[in-house]
């Protein structure tokens, strides 16, 4: 299939060759225009067309592909191609339009593991920083298969990549301060008791699971001060202390970002301060710093501010980080850093979903040129 489509190299070669860097102001003839855009435009309908196609696949029965000979790594293989269409912002809207979604969805019920996971994935790309996919999903019930992948399912890869997708469409970030939340879909995920399901998360000891579940509480306990009492009650404090100290450094550091919203509120009590265990991680973490060298204390910077920051919020005193001089370094950039930020957020995707916010024009049709 990677043979059919257009020749980029020979697009990027036209290109190059009719660019002039000293003139960029140069104007193409008609013939060079309508040459390029007629190539465009017939990549745009074949990648719909295709597209149209996977999509009255997924729609046959099992027993219909199985006839015909159609094999499960067939499967996997067409909704690998599909996800690199709907990495565009713009194909993966036009998913729900030519009827591609709603069997996507359908996959997530499939009885084969890996078409169940890969299904998950591809929704992951599809709801990543879209508001407008986002609730598409959510109108097509997509919580509920997700949810049933994601809490009781054995396979805990799917269970990983479902997470994933429930994470994307819970949250997403366009790359300011302002972050857009699914009220419904968090109470959806709270009913379904998801709660429970970040809970043998933590536990699983699988560390793509653990980093997922924990960044989605850290999001959670953001946005729903209220449910911090939900999660002690539930005894994440506990998981989270013990994974603070992880070998895995994305796993430590989004285990103290949920303990810190849970010390946040002093009256509610959500993380109890005088817990020997807490301070104890914090000593623990405390040391290991300070006896890292200068490279691996770059590495480290976002959780030196987490520690110094806990201690001084439980102990009411300046952290022993803070008294060496360790919090911020020289080498350091000007700007602290942002303990709060989506570290797995997809850099391209994030500036195609900003800049589809912010214009204000209506988009250009995909196909045809603009009226």
């Amino acid at each position: 299939m990677a043979n059919s489509g257009p020749n980029w190299d020979g697009l990027l070669k036209w290109s190059l060759s009719h660019s002039d860097v000293a003139s960029p102001s140069r104007l193409l003839s008609e013939e060079d225009r309508q040459w390029f855009m007629e190539a465009m435009q017939g990549h745009t309908i074949d990648l719909i067309s295709r597209m149209k196609q996977i999509s009255l696949i997924m729609k046959m029965p099992e027993q219909v592909l199985e006839a015909q000979g159609v094999t499960s790594n067939d499967l996997e293989g067409m909704l690998d191609e599909l996800q690199e269409h709907v990495e565009s912002i713009d194909f993966a809207n036009d998913l729900h339009s030519i009827g591609g979604l709603v069997p996507l969805l359908s996959y997530l019920k499939n009885s084969n593991a890996k078409i169940r996971a890969k299904s998950a994935d591809v929704l992951t790309t599809v709801v990543q920083n879209n508001p407008r996919s986002q609730q598409l999903v959510m109108e097509a019930n997509a919580f509920e298969p997700l949810l049933t992948d994601f809490v009781s399912d054995p396979d805990i890869r799917l269970r990983t990549k479902a997470l994933g997708a429930i994470s994307c469409c819970l949250e997403t970030d366009t790359g300011t301060a302002l972050i857009r939340h699914n009220q419904p879909g968090i109470t959806a995920f709270r009913l379904a008791n998801g709660y429970a399901g970040l809970r043998d998360a933590l536990v699983s000891g699988v560390l793509r699971f653990q980093r997922k579940a924990l960044n989605l509480i850290h999001y959670l306990l953001q946005e729903n001060n209220s449910d911090c009492k939900i999660f002690r009650d539930l005894g994440f404090p506990g998981l989270m202390i013990h994974l603070a100290s992880n070998q895995d450094l994305k796993v430590r550091e989004f285990a103290l970002c949920g303990l810190l919203e849970l010390a946040r509120e002093e009256s509610e009590r959500n993380l109890d301060r005088e817990d020997a265990n807490l301070r104890q991680l914090l000593e623990e973490r405390t040391r290991r710093i300070i006896a890292m060298s200068d490279e691996d204390l770059n590495a480290v910077r976002e959780e030196r501010e987490l520690v110094d920051i806990l201690w001084t919020m439980c102990y009411d005193e300046p952290s022993l980080l803070r008294e060496r001089g360790l919090v911020y370094l020289p080498c350091d950039d000007e700007l602290a850093p942002d303990v709060v930020r989506d570290r797995f957020e997809p850099p391209l995707r994030a500036w195609a979903a900003r800049r589809h916010d912010e214009t204000s024009e209506p988009p250009v049709p995909l196909l045809g040129p603009a009226r």
